[in-house]
């Protein structure tokens, strides 16, 4: 899976952070929610415009974001 096909970022959309497939929803989102200890299942429950490839694209991203920032530094 890439996540650049899932993962957008539109200036104009929440303050130009990155979001899931053009939705308001941001990866911010779905990072916290997982943080906070809810399961994919139970945030698609909650979203049902999301699905688990979404869910999985925002764990990707994050991941890929936090390798290019130990490597800049």
């Amino acid at each position: 899976m890439d996540y650049r096909e899932i993962i957008t970022i539109e200036p104009g959309k929440r303050g130009g952070r990155p979001c899931i497939r053009h939705m308001r929803i941001a990866v911010a989102d779905v990072l916290g929610w997982l943080a906070d200890g809810q399961s994919p299942e139970e945030i698609i429950s909650d979203f049902p415009e999301l699905t688990d490839q979404d869910i999985r694209a925002a764990l990707a991203y994050a991941a890929d974001r936090e390798r290019r920032l130990i490597t800049a530094s």
